[in-house]
């Protein structure tokens, strides 16, 4: 038999950048266990527009815990209180019936708010466009094997680029940094050969773009890695410093 709660949700409001935000209380009933976080938040909408209420505005795109679009602050951390996923992947079942639940969007100078729980994360954009790639001709495609890389390598190159850029690490982070983003883009890059070239220059540029665009300082308190849904390790934030000193003392 499906189980079903009642919930109270205190949601974010905010009609615009300029506009000043509040709190808003609504009340759900009946609501499976079996659902998903962004369906109930379907749900709320639903009945928002049946009483004739302006309805929720956030995020969302895939639903499988690819994009990172579904950056919701729940009960104060960043996707809810489940590990190691995104809100799409969090279900109603993490919940008691009768709880109070707050959301709130990502709280960042880097992540200004547009309007209700979404959030203008075009900042990681930038900061991608400031280095995050390979522009030198690495020639064709090679066969799998022609270029010796150390398996130890390759499945650290892996695991970074398996961010999805959600920005939770710096939601969870008390200074707003996007360093574990950064060092995540970096990392996959500075450990594979074809990313070598520009190792120096990438390093330096998209930290130099993290720091104008506002994001904070890292204090290693590892808020950040706790809360990624990828579980992106810090490491790759001590190679991050390894690389940057590195292109400083080229210069």
């Amino acid at each position: 038999m499906e189980k079903t709660i009642n919930i109270k949700l205190r949601v974010w409001r905010q009609a615009g950048p300029k506009a000043k935000g509040r709190f808003e209380t609504y009340e759900l009933k009946n609501i499976s266990t079996d659902s998903s976080f962004l369906e109930m938040m379907d749900i709320l909408n639903e009945q928002l527009i049946s009483e004739g209420k302006e309805p929720v505005a956030f995020d969302h795109d895939c639903r499988e815990g690819i994009c990172g679009m579904c950056s919701l602050y729940i009960n104060g951390r960043p996707h809810g209180p489940d590990d190691r996923v995104t809100t799409c992947q969090l279900h109603m079942r993490k919940f008691k019936d009768g709880e109070t639940i707050t959301v709130e969007p990502w709280r960042s100078a880097g992540f200004p708010i547009i309007k209700d729980l979404i959030v203008d994360r075009s900042a990681f954009d930038k900061i991608i466009a400031a280095g995050g790639y390979i522009s030198v001709s690495t020639g064709g495609v090679p066969d799998a094997n022609a270029i010796p890389i150390p398996k130890e390598a390759a499945d650290e190159a892996m695991d970074a680029a398996s961010c999805i850029g959600c920005g939770a690490c710096v939601a969870a982070c008390k200074n707003g940094s996007a360093m574990l983003f950064v060092s995540a883009k970096v990392s996959h890059l500075a450990l594979l050969p074809q990313g070598r070239v520009e190792a120096a220059r990438r390093a330096r540029n998209m930290v130099a773009k993290m720091d104008e665009l506002g994001f904070g300082n890292c204090t290693n308190t590892g808020a950040c890695e706790v809360e990624c849904p990828k579980g992106i390790s810090l490491a790759n934030i001590a190679r991050l410093n390894r690389e940057f000193l590195k292109a400083k003392l080229k210069e």
